[in-house]
């Protein structure tokens, strides 16, 4: 891995887990404090593209997690259960020769960054959860969700890879499904991989597939419960709480079993954290919060 460097331009990163490879982007100083930052479903690490300059005096990486971006694809006879990151992330930190760090996670990489925060509580100083902050509650029984589990990854097994005559055919795709231009324009280029005929997604199609097993409400609460670190939740006011009400239940149920939990409101959506303005306040945020939740490298 290259030493990031001081301005705006991340470097590339990789890494070997469990023989799998694993891409990544990092900025800022390697005597900062260490933010290992975690994105949402279907997104990379150019996901912090806009936010991750902006935390002055971090060392920032932004992990491609497995499946995702520049990242491998797991094993034929993998998941991609939301708990299956958690091994790869801790032999990562491992390699990175952090014994802890800051976890910056948005959507799916919040969620992640909880287990992992509840699971590992001495790696983790302080957690950032965007727009999300524990899986969401499980509303099927489950033996549903087994046989739904089951059925779905026999089907995106089968499945190729999304396709796309240009480049711009996936930036309005995304667009139509509810992303702002800037959001789907930032995301391309990690997403896409260049093939005969045009382009095609690099993520794996079984992270398509439901989840084998989803926390029932008592779970999620025993997640919360756990988390012994400082924990920073920035919500968008046109996110994920607009159109699924019902998470305000968890917002709401973590200021009540996270021992120290702060909750901040940001005008914007789901992908706040790349609009510049948007990412201009939550860098403010998080510099607030860092400055008093954790202490430099030792």
């Amino acid at each position: 891995m290259g030493t990031p460097g001081n301005d705006d331009t991340p470097r590339e990163c990789a890494w070997e887990v469990d023989g799998l490879t694993l891409r990544g982007l990092a900025w800022g100083p390697a005597d900062g404090i260490p933010v290992l930052a975690l994105h949402g479903w279907m997104d990379h690490a150019d996901s912090f593209r806009e936010l991750a300059p902006r935390l002055v005096g971090c060392h920032v990486v932004a992990l491609d997690l497995s499946g995702q971006g520049l990242s491998g694809h797991r094993a034929p006879h993998a998941t991609y259960n939301i708990w299956d990151d958690l091994p790869q992330i801790d032999g990562l930190l491992d390699q990175l020769g952090w014994d802890d760090c800051v976890i910056l996670g948005h959507s799916r990489g919040a969620n992640i960054g909880a287990l992992l925060a509840a699971a590992l509580p001495a790696r983790v100083r302080a957690l950032i959860s965007l727009d999300a902050l524990v899986p969401d509650p499980a509303k099927g029984d489950f033996v549903s969700t087994l046989r739904a589990f089951v059925a779905d990854t026999r089907k995106q097994k089968a499945r190729a890879p999304r396709s796309f005559a240009t480049r711009e055919d996936y930036v309005a795709r995304r667009s139509s499904q509810g992303n702002a231009a800037h959001t789907a324009e930032a995301l391309a280029d990690r997403a896409l991989e260049e093939v005969e005929g045009g382009f095609r997604l690099r993520g794996d199609p079984r992270l398509f597939a439901s989840s084998a097993v989803k926390l029932t409400q008592a779970d999620a609460d025993a997640v919360m419960r756990a988390i012994a670190c400082p924990v920073l939740n920035i919500w968008a006011e046109d996110g994920i709480l607009r159109g699924r009400p019902a998470l305000a239940d968890t917002a709401a149920r973590g200021a009540e079993l996270i021992a120290d939990y702060r909750r901040v409101d940001i005008p914007g959506d789901h992908h706040f954290h790349l609009d510049p303005e948007a990412a201009g306040r939550i860098a403010a945020e998080i510099t607030d919060f860092l400055a008093t939740a954790v202490q430099r490298p030792r």
